[in-house]
């Protein structure tokens, strides 16, 4: 998350048409504690039935916690990305992370009408 955190405007455009939503089992509780105490300019969300993670195929019955997957998905709702595992050492998950955001956000843009990213 530290990841997340550090790169956060280059990799989400400083949170400009962007959510990044991280959710795990722990609870809520503990999720706003860490959050606040590092300064995660992300939104974190508490899975702690593991519901999400199930209708998702995240969820580790035997460990009881969500893996580590990364999803971009669109203001429609449809994933664009999908990253299982996420390779959170991995300097080109970044990199590959940045360019899904970017098309995403892209393919909105340009789906808007507008013309203006």
């Amino acid at each position: 998350m530290e990841a997340y955190r550090d790169q956060y405007a280059k990799l989400f455009n400083g949170g400009k048409k962007v959510v990044v939503l991280a959710m795990s089992v722990d609870p809520d509780t503990a999720l706003a504690s860490w959050a606040r105490d590092e300064s995660f300019p992300v939104l974190f969300a508490s899975d702690s039935g593991g519901d999400v993670g199930k209708k998702y195929g995240i969820y580790n019955d035997k460990y009881k916690l969500d893996t580590r997957v990364l999803f971009v998905i669109d203001s429609t709702g449809k994933v664009t990305y999908r990253a299982m595992p996420f390779q959170e050492l991995a300097a080109k998950a970044y990199t590959e992370l940045a360019d899904a955001v970017a098309k995403t956000d892209g393919a909105q843009s340009a789906g808007s009408g507008s013309g203006s990213p």
